[in-house]
């Protein structure tokens, strides 16, 4: 699907909580660090006038050619930058936009990613095995589904899809091979896990998420942007992460929890020896969640869990 063609944009999931989150100021220097299709930066941008300014960071091309001609403010209060969040420190060195008042990570896979053709991250159309967020990447789906082994692909779909049937899964991609197509993908696991009567997500949604996030390595992507997160914000700034599943979510609690501590020690050390100083504050101690009138509008936001640190 060529750009031009996608006349809606997608819909920003939890604005409201966000700007709110963030403790938007007028003034305020940003980082989107999924600028996406640029819905939250918008927001943003508005709302930090005068003088507020955005860096928008993502690895996906389109995303950025389509947050460029979404966001309409001057390249003195939005720069828009492809690359991989983890990188977040050297680009803003890059552009001299330290410190800033506040981040956001709205993690998972956007509307332009599910609905553009070509990119395999849709299990509706019979799109190539791709899933890469950047075409720079190596690793696509194709090569992990047609070529890892039986048990390799099945512990990847079990720890990142966290599938109870992997081994099946596994085993009939195996028999199957070779898989060109996502929908091809996707009708072998609904043979293996029927779609129950009033069941609104896809049997094939978590194995498609694990491929995905092996594709892109994006847990590893994520603990690298968190720890280097800390080094961008100012003191009194804020970071804000929009996750979709379970094991985004954890590492979010997990480094939120470890840097809100002044001891990491195992939990029997009789005497502290870390020497870890507390670094920030968590805002919500239990994930803010989108309203039943947001998921109503918005399905795609049903899974969506927001948590906010501020830094000291």
């Amino acid at each position: 699907m060529i750009l031009k063609e996608l006349n809606l944009y997608h819909t920003p999931v939890m604005t409201k909580e966000i700007i709110e989150g963030l403790d938007i100021t007028p003034g305020g220097r940003y980082i989107d660090a999924t600028l996406g299709e640029g819905g939250h930066t918008s927001k943003i941008l508005s709302e930090s006038e005068p003088g507020g300014q955005v860096l928008g960071i993502d690895a996906d091309h389109e995303a950025v050619s389509v947050a460029k001609k979404r966001v309409n403010y001057s390249s003195d209060k939005f720069l828009a930058i492809n690359d991989n969040f983890k990188n977040i420190r050297p680009i803003a060195v890059r552009y001299n936009f330290l410190p800033v008042h506040g981040i956001i990570f709205d993690l998972g896979v956007s509307s332009l990613q599910l609905d553009a053709e070509s990119r395999g991250f849709s299990f509706r159309r019979a799109d190539p095995l791709d899933m890469r967020f950047s075409y720079n990447q190596n690793l696509s789906a194709s090569q992990i589904i047609n070529n890892y082994d039986e048990n390799e692909l099945a512990n990847l779909i079990f720890y990142f899809g966290e599938e109870k049937k992997s081994r099946k899964i596994a085993k009939s991609i195996v028999r199957n091979r070779p898989i060109k197509s996502s929908l091809e993908l996707a009708n072998l696991i609904c043979e293996i896990i029927p779609k129950r009567k009033n069941q609104k997500i896809n049997p094939a949604t978590k194995t498609f998420q694990a491929i995905r996030i092996a594709v892109n390595d994006e847990l590893a992507a994520l603990e690298t942007a968190l720890e280097e997160s800390l080094t961008v914000i100012g003191e009194g700034g804020r970071i804000a992460v929009i996750s979709y599943h379970s094991l985004e979510d954890r590492i979010v609690k997990n480094f939120f929890k470890k840097q809100s501590s002044n001891c990491i020690c195992p939990p029997r050390s009789p005497i502290c020896s870390c020497e870890h100083e507390k670094t920030v504050k968590i805002i919500n101690k239990k994930p803010i969640i989108p309203s039943e009138n947001e998921i109503i509008n918005n399905p795609r936001s049903r899974s969506a869990k927001l948590r906010i640190a501020e830094r000291i």
